[in-house]
């Protein structure tokens, strides 16, 4: 207790003599319009003082609730470890969003130093005995709580449990060792592909964000074969970019951790919490999907061998699927796109939520944006109340990771409004070759725009009382199934009609295009849904490995030994390859999908089954609407993803939904 009271004394200390200097402006309360982040008074050099202030507050905090005499309860253990870190939430917020979108080498310098600050404070909270016997305390004793707060409590207690507080204590300082090592290694991953990416585009004239498109439109096939093995191999060319050997360090100290932990392997560590439970229900899952998948890409491969006069490689894949597309639907995209220039569609995607959700969308001039490519919205209820703050952040840049995603600055918990962004890699305007002209998309670009706009209403419509279970905060086999629910209603006419017009000429799109799109859209799945189930695959064998088993892997050979004998076990054929191959593969290396990227596959099944009850009572049909709002999107993580399903669905979703809505049956 002494020397917990002089660590106590010597913190504040610091804190008066902090008070001597000027105040660091995520240590301020900001007053802007919603509590919106003041981007341009944020200076790099504020970042690491502002973390460490964070840190140190925690601490206080945790202390405060570890040596409360009073006995535990919701409010004074777990509430208060929920609200223990206000301003680190805040930097937090700030700094990791710009990192991921903005990532220059000085935050690539910051983030380095500081993950493994936050990892070493994370682990001393969560391996504090103490603290965990007053959060079991409240564990054991939930009678009388809330549902909600029932969730939360789980969910706290279930993350010491998962974070090593049984172990002994030399146990202890290796799973910390290990945890802030993968913390490191992550964040090189991701440094590393975007160096990647970026050497990608010198070395082509294109980057990673229009490789589909091109291969689906160059002609020339000798440039294909180029920018596929230039594109597949990212992370594999040796160099100081080479992913392999941090590939083999985190799949190694994953396995490390999980053995640790008592688990036989990360997956089966992964998947304890989640819908899915185990590996063998997942690899039972994905299976029969690949059988499938590759049923009708063999089918296809026929079609289009007999329209190339030769052998289809992996390079003609796309080019001649595209041909065989326009030659069934007649449907070429360059005859699409000027009726999905990048503004008309985000037009589309608030259409849609405005329909659906009955809420208003409008710019917000008065937020400041964070680069001058971003834009600012708010939402608001059908009763005027706020709802939150959008940034849309669309277009590609080479300080910016590639894919999409949605992410929270603020997240949603009583009395706060959530403020979120989605950042995607859509072409630039004026960057076309062939004119100075609008940011123009595919059909696969405005998928991903309501793709992730669906995950931004799950935010903004969260009711919930507590951030640990609020908005997107559900288990990760659960969380997308409203990101590709909300996909459905890109091509609705209905909706098309108040934002497909042609950006040239003002002309609605034909009802005979439209026609033809969503006709297309289930064409080619046994490529589009295969390469996604061999990179689901490919991520559940490598995580299904054993410690004793990754210890014989020494570096690149051993990993493509082992990717093709997963490739050609799960019956993929020579002319697919998995969506993402294991050295650029950013989702479970660096975003949090390890052992866990099936659950896109897996949501869809949620998805599509609940599109289905949307199509039976009609897509407009304001009480189906509603009971989807207030059921899922409102309610988050507060209780199971499976008991909500059924209050919505009234019964378990249908696994065969997925294969009808991809044409698989």
């Amino acid at each position: 207790m002494r020397r917990f009271i002089i660590a106590l004394s010597a913190l504040a200390m610091l804190t008066a003599c902090n008070n001597c200097q000027p105040r660091n402006i995520f240590d301020q309360e900001w007053h802007t319009a919603y509590g919106t982040a003041p981007f341009s008074d944020i200076t790099t050099p504020q970042y690491l003082p502002a973390f460490e202030m964070g840190i140190n507050e925690q601490k206080r905090n945790i202390a405060h609730i570890i040596y409360n005499s009073e006995a535990p309860t919701f409010e004074n253990t777990i509430l208060a470890m929920e609200n223990s870190s206000p301003l680190l939430d805040k930097v937090e917020g700030v700094f990791f969003n710009l990192a991921e979108s903005d990532s220059t080498p000085e935050m690539q310098a910051i983030e380095e130093e500081v993950l493994p600050k936050l990892t070493d404070a994370s682990n001393e909270i969560m391996m504090n005995e103490d603290l965990f016997a007053r959060v079991k305390a409240v564990y054991e004793n939930m009678d009388g709580l809330t549902r909600e707060q029932q969730m939360v409590t789980k969910k706290i207690y279930q993350a010491f449990e998962r974070n090593g507080v049984g172990l002994s204590a030399e146990d202890k300082q290796r799973f910390a060792e290990i945890s802030t090592r993968l913390s490191t290694l992550s964040q090189k991953f991701g440094q590393n592909l975007l160096a990647e990416n970026n050497a990608f585009k010198e070395a082509t004239g294109i980057t990673v964000s229009e490789y589909y498109d091109f291969m689906a439109t160059c002609p020339d096939r000798a440039k294909r074969e180029e920018v596929f093995k230039a594109y597949s191999s990212r992370g594999n060319n040796g160099g100081e970019h080479d992913n392999n050997a941090i590939v083999l360090e985190i799949l190694k100290l994953r396995a490390q951790m999980a053995q640790l932990l008592g688990y036989p392997s990360f997956a089966a560590y992964q998947l304890s919490d989640k819908m899915a439970g185990n590996p063998e229900t997942v690899d039972n899952f994905l299976q029969p999907i690949m059988d499938a998948c590759m049923r009708s890409a063999k089918a296809q491969k026929k079609e289009m061998e007999a329209m190339a006069g030769h052998k289809i490689e992996a390079w003609d894949w796309m080019y001649y699927a595209e041909q065989l597309r326009a030659k069934k639907y007649a449907l070429d995209e360059n005859l699409t796109k000027p009726y999905f220039q990048a503004d008309s569609v985000l037009k589309g995607v608030f259409t849609a939520a405005e329909k659906i959700y009955g809420i208003k969308i409008e710019e917000a001039p008065e937020v400041e944006v964070y680069n001058e490519n971003a834009a600012a919205y708010k939402l608001t209820d059908a009763d005027g109340s706020l709802i939150g703050i959008f940034y849309k952040d669309y277009y590609v840049r080479p300080t910016k990771r590639g894919g999409a995603w949605m992410n929270n600055f603020r997240e949603q918990s009583t009395g706060v409004r959530p403020i979120i962004v989605n950042v995607c890699n859509f072409p630039a305007p004026g960057e076309d070759p062939t004119a100075a002209q609008p940011s123009l998309l595919t059909i696969d670009n405005v998928t991903t725009a309501f793709h992730e706009f669906g995950h931004a209403l799950h935010g903004f419509l969260s009711q919930c009382n507590y951030k640990t279970v609020s908005g997107t905060n559900v288990a990760r086999d659960f969380v997308e199934m409203f990101s590709q629910f909300n996909e459905n209603f890109a091509f609705v006419p209905e909706i098309m009609a108040d934002y497909a017009n042609n950006c040239y000429t003002g002309e609605p799109i034909p009802a005979e295009l439209v026609d033809k799109i969503r006709k297309s859209l289930t064409f080619n799945q046994g490529f589009a849904a295969g390469e996604t189930c061999a990179a689901s695959i490919l991520d559940m064998k490598w995580h299904e490995l054993s410690a004793d088993e990754l210890a014989a892997f020494k570096g690149p050979d051993d990993i493509r030994a082992f990717e093709d004998k997963v490739c050609a076990e799960m019956g993929l054929i020579d002319e697919i390859i998995p969506r993402y191959r294991t050295s650029y593969f950013n989702h479970i290396f660096n975003s949090g999908y390890s052992a866990g990227y099936y659950s896109y596959l897996w949501s869809e099944v949620l998805a599509v089954d609940a599109w289905e009850k949307f199509k039976e009572d009609g897509i407009f049909n304001k009480a189906t609407a509603d009971s989807f709002r207030k059921t899922f999107l409102e309610r988050g993580g507060s209780e199971e993803p499976m008991v909500l399903y059924k209050q919505f669905r009234g019964a378990e979703p249908d696994p065969s939904a997925l294969m009808r809505a991809r044409g698989l049956e």
